[in-house]
């Protein structure tokens, strides 16, 4: 989702006290995790696949994932972080004050939060975009035939603004039904106050899964916005953002160089005819010590609950109740938009 509303103000008091933060915990944030021995990673309340408890109450998912990545890469221990669920609305403010270390929650990165709000985006790990979800029962295919309705939005975010936009292009009306959350959005259109809940395609497909009967629930075709989602950090922090930005980066790159979960292992014993998977797995070169990270963190990372597509496949893809393709979320060389830097 898209707050817009820690602007200006509070944008510089947040990066103020979160560099006081750093400043007085001994340096950086790679310090301070590393003194600490565990991570703050700010996660979602609740979003099936993203980020949801199990039946013992412990947290996974796809964003869940790259804060354990990062606890691995520079912990060694992908168990070793402490998950803060933050609202749409909070999660910035919590960021800047430094109550939390990054933030992976299902947020896209636009030019306001980079530049205004004083944020660090580490990276894409999924290119989304916003779309909407009606009642089967409707008997809509299209959301231009959505006219007149009433539609569940989140309030306080730029979806607001994506949303209108759509409508007026269109010369259709709608009816907006302000939501504070995402959990009571979705007990909103449940409930029928409004016949339409829009928010990003993917935070669709999973609030679908997490319905008695989500047949009976349709998301249709269209995509009214770019929404590239990803971790961050805050700016001038530029040691952490780069631990954060190379580990996302080596989750990505494992998948193109065929490093898993099963075989990292046995890649990891002795040196490859590849030398970049020798770079990222640590057994040639010194990007570790570069990074202020143990010389194997590249293997750590794969460890922990394997390469990208392993980490998608398993939290949101097709085979998992919320049936995602790869997409725009597939490998350079398979006609997706994933593409890692190089390991040297």
């Amino acid at each position: 989702m898209k707050t817009n509303v820690f602007l200006g103000t509070l944008a510089v008091a947040g990066m103020t006290a979160g560099m006081a933060f750093a400043d007085g915990h001994g340096g950086s944030t790679l310090d301070v995790v590393k003194e600490r021995g565990s991570l703050k990673c700010g996660i979602s309340t609740g979003l099936v696949g993203f980020a949801s408890q199990d039946a013992n109450d412990e947290w996974e998912g796809f964003d869940v994932a790259v804060c354990r990545a990062v606890a691995a890469a520079v912990l060694g221990d992908p168990t070793a972080v402490e998950f803060r669920p933050v609202t749409n609305k909070e999660r910035f403010e919590v960021l800047n004050s430094g109550d939390i270390d990054m933030l992976s929650r299902n947020t896209t990165w636009t030019f306001s939060r980079d530049v205004d709000l004083k944020l660090e985006f580490a990276g894409v790990n999924y290119y989304d975009g916003q779309g909407f979800m009606v009642p089967k029962s409707l008997g809509v295919s299209s959301a231009k035939d959505l006219d007149g309705a009433p539609v569940c939005i989140q309030s306080g975010t730029t979806t607001e603004l994506n949303l209108a936009d759509f409508f007026r292009t269109n010369n259709i009306s709608y009816q907006p039904v302000s939501i504070t959350t995402a959990s009571e959005a979705q007990q909103a259109y449940l409930a029928g106050r409004c016949a339409v809940y829009t928010t990003d395609a993917s935070g669709l497909a999973a609030t679908r899964a997490s319905f008695e009967n989500p047949e009976d629930h349709v998301v249709l075709p269209e995509i009214i916005s770019k929404e590239p989602l990803g971790p961050l950090v805050r700016h001038g922090d530029n040691e952490w953002g780069d631990v954060v930005r190379w580990t996302l980066n080596a989750l990505i790159a494992a998948e193109e160089l065929g490093i898993t979960s099963a075989n990292v292992g046995e890649l990891s014993a002795a040196a490859t005819d590849n030398p970049e998977i020798n770079r990222l797995l640590g057994t040639e070169g010194n990007l570790g010590e570069q990074l202020g990270v143990a010389a194997d963190f590249g293997a750590k990372i794969i460890m922990a609950d394997g390469n990208y597509g392993e980490i998608f496949e398993k939290y949101i893809g097709e085979n998992t109740p919320i049936g995602l393709s790869r997409g725009l979320n597939a490998q350079w060389t398979d006609g997706g938009l994933l593409y890692a830097p190089p390991f040297r």
